[in-house]
Formats: structure tokens, C-alpha cells, sequence
């Protein structure tokens, strides 16, 4: 098979696993973490802080924020890797990235719930009588967005490869 041969045989279901675990890949490196003040003289002192201590991106956050995107990368690639081998579809290839994309997006809704267990108890109380908030970034918006797709396109690839199976097969004429 050649390279356009090859590009053209992966569908868009395909395609689109691959781009969301991409996606969700790139946006460990936005932040995933902040931290923001409704008070203008505390909303000051966090801009004079190092970008580190303000704003955190998924590879200096939780486990839940760097782990999840890395299997969403893995199932797109071996989505459109192996997509073309019809044993693999047949043996659970789609029903494999459908349960990795739920795990992900399970583990991210933790890393939601769990967002100020980034930082201890002591750390907290400050926060709280600054009137400093912990909250969601755009890398964490992006990373949960695409580990929806990503379990939206392995549903409809499920869901394909079901009604693939259930084709019967064009038996060749044995007289032409």
C-alpha cells in the first residue's frame, strides 16, 4: 500500500481520534492550574510572582492532569496505525479506544474534582484568607474537550465496525 494509499484507507473517525489525542497532547503545555484574587492588591502581588507559582501546566500539576491526555495520544495513534487490520477491528481495536477515552475522561473529571490537592493544607488556608481562587485552565479545558471526541469518534468507530460485521459478505460468482 502506498503513503496515499494508506492515508486515504484511514477514516475520518480515525483521523479525528489521532487529531484529539494530539490536541490533548499539546494542551499539557498550557496551563492547567491558576491562580487568580478578586482583590486588586492580591491580584498584584500574583503578577509580581514567578509564572511557575501562578500558573501550572499539566506536567507540573496532579497526576490527573498529565496522565489521561498520554493514552488519548496512544489510542489515536494505534487507531489509525492498526485500523486497517481487519482482526484487530474485529477483536475490540474500537471497543480498546472506547474504554481508554472513558478512562481518561474519567481520571480529567478527577483532576476537576481534586484541583486544590495540588497544594497542601497550609498553602490552602492562605489561599482561602487572601481570597486567592484555584482554578481550571485553558490546557484543562482543551485536554477534557478532546478526550470527548476522542470517546465520541471511538463510539461512532464502534459502532461502523458493528455494522461492518453484520454485511454479509458479496460471495464471488464461480461462472464469471
Amino acid at each position: 500500500m502506498t503513503k496515499s494509499g494508506f492515508v486515504k484507507s484511514v477514516t475520518w473517525r480515525e483521523w479525528l481520534g489521532l487529531a484529539a489525542g494530539l490536541l490533548a497532547l499539546g494542551s499539557t503545555f498550557l496551563p492547567w492550574t491558576t491562580l487568580t484574587a478578586t482583590k486588586p492588591d492580591i491580584e498584584d502581588v500574583l503578577a509580581q510572582l514567578p509564572r511557575g507559582d501562578v500558573v501550572r501546566d499539566a506536567w507540573h500539576s496532579s497526576f490527573f492532569a498529565w496522565c489521561p491526555p498520554l493514552p488519548l495520544l496512544l489510542a489515536g495513534l494505534a487507531v489509525v496505525g492498526f485500523g486497517r487490520i481487519r482482526t484487530l477491528r474485529v477483536s475490540g481495536l474500537p471497543q480498546l479506544w472506547l474504554v481508554v477515552a472513558a478512562a481518561s475522561l474519567l481520571l480529567m473529571v478527577l483532576g476537576w474534582f481534586t484541583l486544590d490537592w495540588e497544594f497542601d493544607a497550609d498553602q490552602r488556608g492562605i489561599f482561602e484568607a487572601a481570597g486567592v481562587a484555584i482554578g481550571p485552565g485553558l490546557g484543562r479545558f482543551l485536554g477534557l474537550f478532546a478526550a470527548l471526541v476522542s470517546g465520541v469518534a471511538a463510539f461512532l468507530d464502534m459502532r461502523a465496525m458493528r455494522a461492518e460485521t453484520r454485511q454479509p459478505r458479496k460471495i464471488r460468482d464461480k461462472t464469471g
